[in-house]
């Protein structure tokens, strides 16, 4: 059977872009000799995602009902993605610092590790689509966040305005811190956030010492993760660092996740998050962030579930200072740390 003649003709004349040529599929398939064809070379590295703007296919912003798009083919919106994507997850094969969680304390850790230490190499993985946790709004699903003082000193920082009570400051909308934070966090260079991404489990080995540590985690999308019950075994990953900041908070589907599993292979005794404390449990928790096992750091809401304090409520000075002190404690790990491609030798004394 001969093929029939494939013709693409299906741009619209209105909107000014060139169609391409006819291909005669039937007179390629009679051809003699064929012409191998040349492919562009669409491996990690090599690949060159430009697409030059070819004259009288300029783009227009006309709002008078004649905005033009620069013509793109869908091929050149799928790879500008993986690529991108999956250049990062080389990337971050091994890494210096995993921060699980980011919400209010994992964001803050993750700015203020990263902006004071360039050299080191941040990886965030979130479970949810939307990074930032309970941060996007106050108690009771109202607007404004109240941050006891001196925590407030993070928000000149960022430059979020607030109303000064006096021994708290108010932001209008939650919304507004957590969206800056984002933001700025994300501009850093040496900071990736993988969302929609869970660590399902934890690296943990020996170092020449003899010291069991956790030395990185284990990641998965997290619908797969959500499905597991519903299908055959669907295989993670893993992502390799010396230092892992835990900050999954107390509650939700992932809610203390490292905490617990901590607990359930017996290498931590797990507590329970007491009853609401507010005055006690900010202070309690900022002055006990730290390490909860050797290699890993707790931060915010999870560190209730290690150690029994009580909960804070809708106060959120406690979780933004817990952040920039764990970011503090993962500094300080880190340099005490002999590492030698990505494995952990040892601690030194």
């Amino acid at each position: 059977m001969v093929p029939p003649t494939a013709s693409f003709t299906s741009y619209p004349a209105s909107i000014g872009y060139a169609a391409p040529s006819p291909i005669d599929l039937k007179a390629a398939s009679q051809a003699k000799t064929v012409a191998k064809l040349s492919k562009p070379d669409y491996s990690l590295g090599k690949y060159d995602g430009h697409l030059a703007i070819k004259a009288g296919e300029e783009p227009v912003e006309d709002w008078e009902g004649k905005y033009k798009f620069a013509y793109i083919h869908e091929s050149y919106t799928s790879r500008a993605m993986t690529s991108r994507y999956f250049q990062d997850m080389m990337n971050s094969a091994s890494t210096d610092v995993v921060i699980v969680g980011a919400g209010s304390a994992g964001m803050s850790c993750a700015y203020h590790l990263a902006k004071n230490r360039p050299d080191i190499q941040v990886t965030i993985l979130e479970s949810g689509v939307a990074p930032g946790g309970g941060a996007w709004l106050g108690g009771q699903l109202f607007s404004a966040m109240v941050i006891r003082k001196p925590a407030h000193h993070f928000l000149d920082e960022l430059e979020v305005p607030y109303e000064d009570e006096g021994t708290y400051v108010v932001v209008k909308h939650a919304a507004l811190f957590t969206s800056t934070l984002l933001s700025k966090l994300l501009l850093l260079p040496n900071v990736k956030l993988y969302n929609a991404t869970t660590a399902e489990d934890l690296i943990v080995k020996r170092d020449q010492n003899g010291v069991q540590r956790v030395v990185g985690v284990v990641s998965n999308w997290n619908a797969v993760s959500m499905s597991h019950g519903s299908q055959s075994c669907m295989d993670p990953q893993t992502i390799s660092a010396p230092v892992v900041v835990t900050a999954a908070g107390h509650d939700g589907p992932w809610g203390a996740s490292s905490v617990k599993r901590l607990h359930a292979t017996g290498l931590l005794k797990m507590g329970e998050m007491g009853p609401l404390d507010m005055t006690r449990s900010e202070g309690e928790i900022v002055n006990r962030t730290g390490e909860i096992f050797p290699g890993i750091i707790c931060a915010g809401m999870e560190l209730s579930e290690a150690t029994s304090a009580p909960r804070m409520g809708a106060s959120f000075g406690g979780m933004l200072a817990s952040g920039i002190r764990a970011a503090k404690e993962a500094m300080k790990l880190f340099d005490r740390l002999e590492v030698v491609e990505g494995e952990v030798i040892r601690e030194r004394i």
